[in-house]
């Protein structure tokens, strides 16, 4: 059987990078999902930055501005250099005076260090002027910053929330001509929700294509997306399995469940079930409850020329289960077990998730009704993997 996976709108969301970016994921919304997401999008609100510090190192002899050499290469960024290794006030010290002196990649770091308070106390109102400073001057990474903080309602009165939602508007746009593949991205997501701007399906395809083309893997999976249900584009499941083998290979891990599932089909590229079983596996560790559930029922049945290891699948079932991903079918071959394997599955599973493995998930009881999963064969079909229910929109 072959597979569709409906994908719904995920909600707006943080994630600035080392360099003050910061980029929304996105599945587009299928047919019958309009609802959905016009709910998902009013409850979407970003949260203030959180960069992922790099691990913090002991501070006791660090380089400052007075005492650190004039390095041999003059292209080496002490100021990032520093910012990598944990060390923010250094970072903010090296910074500081080279923003004044009209560095724009320095006014950017500043603002980078105040809106996530490292180094120096959190203050938005800092972060975005200098975000404005570097914006002004061309940064686009400052320019996609800045757009993020004003969608989110940061460093400025409530009452110039609109007035600040079309300043983020135009700044992603500034920042997507200058080749910003994540201000594209963000850019197209817009276009998408149709609240801060009119709904338009085919320039958010636009937008994505641009983003794609740069190589960033989120809009590369969700313009897959859009060629698979041809929403803004002409259907075409051979580009879309295209796009998802290359976010698949950026480590996209929705990507590589989908990639997987058409390898393993053979749906928009040749049948290849060694791969697609060894990409299952490598998603399924990375904590995708889907490929946990495909992978659960490749080894449970031994499809595509895996032994049969119901253990070991089963022990897949508990671990998607627990992360809400319901299967009565595979309850079912779990209740068949005999007491020992039943102990060896949960066993495994508890060794994986540890104390999260939780009662309803070993009694094999779910915590709601599960949507029915169709069977593994059609009539005069191969055997393929099952469709996955629809998964409702949620922040990523």
């Amino acid at each position: 059987m072959t597979l569709r996976l409906p994908l719904a709108v995920l909600a707006l969301s943080w994630l600035l990078t080392t360099a003050a970016v910061a980029q929304l994921p996105i599945t587009p919304p299928t047919r019958g999902e309009k609802e959905q997401v016009k709910k998902a999008a009013e409850k979407a609100r970003p949260k203030p930055p959180v960069a992922k510090k790099p691990e913090a190192k002991p501070e006791a002899t660090p380089p400052t501005a007075a005492a650190t050499p004039t390095p041999d290469n003059p292209n080496v960024d002490l100021v990032y250099g520093a910012y990598q290794r944990g060390y923010y006030k250094t970072s903010f010290n090296l910074a500081l005076p080279r923003a004044q002196a009209g560095d724009i990649h320095a006014m950017t770091m500043l603002g980078e260090l105040y809106a996530n308070g490292l180094g120096v106390k959190r203050d938005y109102a800092k972060a975005a002027e200098w975000y404005k400073k570097a914006s002004d001057g061309g940064d686009r990474e400052a320019m996609l910053a800045l757009a993020m903080m004003r969608l989110g309602g940061f460093g400025a009165p409530a009452d110039k929330q609109e007035a600040d939602r079309q300043e983020a508007v135009k700044l992603l746009a500034s920042a997507a001509k200058l080749g910003e593949a994540k201000a594209a991205y963000n850019l197209a997501l817009l276009y998408l929700d149709g609240q801060t701007l009119p709904r338009d399906v085919k320039r958010s395809a636009e937008l994505l294509r641009q983003a794609a083309d740069a190589g960033n893997p989120e809009a590369q999976y969700a313009l897959a997306t859009f060629y698979k249900e041809g929403n803004g584009v002409p259907k075409d499941m051979e580009k879309a399995v295209r796009l998802l083998q290359a976010a698949a290979l950026a480590d996209n891990v929705d990507a590589e469940v989908e990639y997987a599932i058409a390898l393993f089909n053979g749906t928009g590229t040749p049948r290849n079930q060694t791969a697609a079983i060894a990409l299952l596996r490598k998603a399924a560790r990375q904590g995708s409850p889907i490929a946990q559930n495909r992978l659960a029922y490749v080894l449970v049945n031994g499809m595509g020329g895996v032994p049969v290891d119901k253990v070991e699948g089963l022990k897949w079932h508990l671990i998607a289960k627990t992360a809400g991903k319901y299967d009565p079918d595979l309850d079912i071959e779990l209740s068949k077990l005999s007491p020992a394997d039943r102990a060896e599955t949960e066993r495994r599973a508890h060794r994986w998730l540890g104390d999260q493995l939780d009662a309803p998930a070993l009694a094999g009881q779910p915590h709601r009704i599960a949507p029915a999963v169709p069977d593994l064969v059609s009539p005069g079909a191969v055997p393929g993997i099952p469709e996955v229910p629809p998964r409702p929109a949620a922040n990523r």
